[in-house]
């Protein structure tokens, strides 16, 4: 049976969510959206389908939910009136989405026999259905046409007919085929495995694409069924650029790697031309790309024109080329040769255009570094060399210059926001007093940067919006350590803030909780930090036993990995499965302990487990000397590869009394063309692979190890037999483990009764083998 934490726990866990906030187009309406805290276990235990690298709920075609939203109130920014939609009881919705003139919200309302599709009319509060039951979610959706109006929508298609049986008797035996060609592919989940599988995907995924009538409901089915991955309606609303997923589909990949063409269609479905007829990428190379054009999309501030990204490389990144991938772009009525309009010599990371037409920010990212570059291009000049105007590596946050503002134009397409010569950035403001997130404005002519608003202490507040077309009044989302996130309008001149919302602390009774920011030396000099709770009530020189909780992360230097991340002005929320929790148990917290790995990016994890006891002894040393916590009673724990992190220092020192593993992968054998940044393969550097396994040295973990992984685990690397075997080879070494298996669990945890039971677990390990250690 299911066990329960005490009480004071389960209040909190239970408490209600609070809301999250979307902004319209014009930031001058807000949407408050009410939400579902958790699941039942009953809910997760529906029948769903695991095919195609994804989860389907058959009773609503769509992608397995795990919460909704409940309820929505309508916020006017400059009077400050609500206005609650009135919504049927029971009502459960997802993916609320903004019509290009804020006028309407378009929902997708969840019901026992399907998905119905809604609108709300934004000056009324009211909303209405559009269609019975027949949105079909499982690769599409919904997406509002240019004319803020019409909707284009995903449908089952009509007379489709009852699901396949599977059948009672097999009818052969599964077979899969290679010859000469590499195919290095990553351990994804969920992949199709017999012919019926394919049946069941090609049943569930094919749907009717329609225009919807936000006013008057009028459905225009649009060409004919079809598997299809994407729907985009060009600017002018002449054509429609279409992905088609299809056969044979892969056994080795989710469905986003099947073979697809890219369609160009007339407004009434008729094929104009088929831009690109794509294979599986199967073959494509790790840290590759596929060849052919790729993230094709309807250019901004034209009426009909494609823009799209090919390799000049082949995909392959180890290629030693003068430029590896270009941009190109083909009009209406989509003949001839595509126009090539930028060459970059790393593989491109995006293309932003402006607000207003001409010029762009086009972003390349280096592999071998790790490295990010953005240009200013002047597209009427195609002859003028790119302006580099940011470089740095992707792990440099004291560096980063934010990022661009953007706005709604109104024909729904995103733009960089801009006032004439000058455009804004928001970032996160780090630096070694920690995070003091920033609105600047750049000038495009002289990359002159001000300063408009930065975060002070002892807040912690960023930029959401502009509270309309003016740029006098912001729209902010301030937090301290003891008030929870709160939006609020301010005044950029005087600085003066109005409150827009009133979100009340869901866990008051640890308001007492003391919180720090840390920071102390790995034996190499390297800086390393993290933030140290303190439970509430605690006296100054009692050594607490202390819950250590980290994830490790790469860094190719040792100055970007010694950065300070995060603030300690930050409100703590108490949620789901954190081991936050700990805090209402006497434990003192290490959160975010710091794990960098520090190398070279081709060989950074030989190293991986000399670093990460390098780092776990500084952080015990540490708590030593601030004679906050007991170092004979130290728990280690985290998830997925914190998980892997945990058991990889019980087998390699002796620091810890215990630890707690969750949703981990511990032999990487069974992922052997490359797991988290490792980039070369089992056979290419097999002794790191085996160095890094907990699995392979499971005859030396003499400390208790609680292991809990989901039955249901979706997560590329994180198969449940990582678990299952690791606690077999523990079990067969005599070790003091345990091992919580959750059913219908995915890589984190979502069920009530999961939630309540993992916490249960984990107090009780961390209570025997380290608070209690004897």
């Amino acid at each position: 049976p299911y066990k329960l934490p005490p009480q004071e726990v389960i209040d909190i866990v239970d408490a209600p969510p609070t809301p999250s906030v979307s902004m319209s187009p014009a930031g001058d309406t807000m949407a408050l959206i009410e939400r579902e805290s958790m699941p039942s276990i009953a809910y997760l235990a529906e029948p769903i389908l695991r095919i195609a690298g994804m989860r389907i709920t058959p009773a609503s075609n769509s992608r397995q939910m795990l919460s909704f939203q409940t309820g929505l109130v309508l916020k006017d920014i400059k009077t400050g009136a609500t206005h609650e939609v009135a919504l049927p009881a029971g009502f459960k919705f997802t993916y609320p989405s903004w019509s290009p003139d804020g006028r309407r919200i378009a929902l997708l309302r969840y019901v026992d026999d399907g998905i119905e599709l809604w609108a709300v009319d934004v000056a009324t509060a009211t909303a209405k259905a559009l269609t019975p039951a027949v949105v079909n979610a499982v690769l599409g959706g919904v997406d509002w046409l240019p004319d803020s109006r019409r909707l284009v929508v995903s449908l089952v298609p009509e007379g489709r007919g009852p699901a396949p049986a599977a059948p009672r008797v097999p009818v052969g035996p599964e077979i899969q085929v290679t010859g000469g060609e590499e195919a290095k592919v990553a351990t994804y989940q969920d992949l199709l495995k017999t012919a019926f599988d394919e049946v069941l995907f090609d049943y569930y995924a094919t749907s009717q694409t329609a225009f919807v009538d936000a006013v008057t409901g009028d459905i225009r089915k649009v060409g004919k069924p079809g598997i299809f991955d994407s729907i985009a309606v060009s600017p002018d609303m002449t054509a429609i650029l279409v992905e088609r997923v299809k056969r044979p589909f892969s056994h080795a990949l989710p469905a986003r790697g099947f073979p697809h063409s890219v369609e160009i269609w007339d407004m009434d479905g008729g094929l104009v031309k088929v831009l690109a007829d794509l294979p599986s990428q199967e073959t494509v190379r790790i840290n590759g790309v596929p060849t052919g054009p790729r993230n094709v999309d309807w250019m901004t501030h034209e009426p009909a024109t494609l823009v799209w990204v090919e390799a000049l490389d082949e995909g392959d990144p180890k290629k030693d080329v003068p430029f590896r991938d270009r941009f190109v772009t083909l009009a209406a009525p989509f003949a001839g040769e595509p126009k090539e309009i930028l060459k970059l010599a790393e593989r491109a990371a995006g293309l932003q255009f402006f607000q207003t037409p001409g010029k762009v920010l086009a972003t390349q990212r280096e592999w071998k570094r790790n490295w990010r570059t953005t240009f200013l291009v002047d597209l009427a000049k195609p002859s003028a060399a790119p302006i580099k105007i940011w470089d740095l590596s992707m792990r440099d946050r004291y560096k980063d210059p934010g990022r661009p503002v953007t706005t709604t134009l109104a024909d729904g397409r995103r733009a960089i926001l801009q006032d004439k010569d000058w455009i804004y950035l928001s970032g996160s403001g780090s630096s070694p007093q920690g995070d003091h997130p920033f609105l600047d404005r750049m000038n495009l002519k002289t990359l002159k940067v001000e300063r408009l608003w930065q975060c002070q202490d002892p807040a912690y507040e960023t930029f959401e919006d502009f509270a309309g077309a003016s740029r006098a009044k912001i729209i902010t989302s301030y937090e301290t350590k003891t008030d929870p996130p709160n939006y609020y309008l301010t005044d950029l001149k005087t600085r003066k803030r109005a409150a827009l919302t009133e979100f009340k602390d869901p866990a008051p009774q640890l308001t007492g909780i003391k919180k720090e920011r840390i920071t102390y030396k790995r034996s190499d000099g390297l800086e390393l930090g993290g933030t140290l709770y303190l439970p509430p009530g605690y006296q100054p020189g009692t050594r607490l036993p202390v819950v250590v909780w980290a994830y490790p992360l790469e860094y190719a230097s040792a100055d970007t990995a010694g950065q300070i991340r995060g603030s300690v002005n930050r409100f703590t929320f108490f949620r789901g499965t954190s081991h936050l929790f700990f805090l209402t148990q006497g434990y003192a917290v290490l959160d975010g302990a710091e794990m960098p790995v520090v190398g070279s990016p081709e060989t950074v994890n030989d190293t991986f487990v000399q670093q990460i006891v390098s780092n776990a002894e500084a952080a015990i040393r540490k708590l030593d000397e601030l004679g906050v916590g007991d170092p004979e009673r130290v728990g280690v724990g985290g998830h997925s590869y914190g998980a892997f992190m945990t058991a990889n220092l019980l087998a390699h020192c002796d620091l810890f009394a215990a630890g707690i593993a969750r949703s981990g992968a511990y032999n990487r054998t069974l992922t052997p063309f490359g797991f988290q940044s490792e980039r070369r393969t089992l056979w290419e550097a097999t002794d790191t692979y085996i160095k890094m396994s907990p699995f392979m040295h499971a005859h030396k973990i003499k400390e208790p190890i609680l292991l809990i992984h989901g039955m249901a685990d979706n997560n590329s690397g994180t198969f449940p037999i990582q678990s299952e075997r690791m606690f077999a080879a523990l079990k067969g070494f005599g070790a003091t483990a345990r091992f919580v298996y959750l059913p219908y669990e995915s890589h984190g945890y979502s069920a009530r009764e999961s939630v309540l039971h993992v916490l249960a677990e984990m107090f009780e390990w961390f209570d025997t083998h380290v608070k209690n250690k004897k």
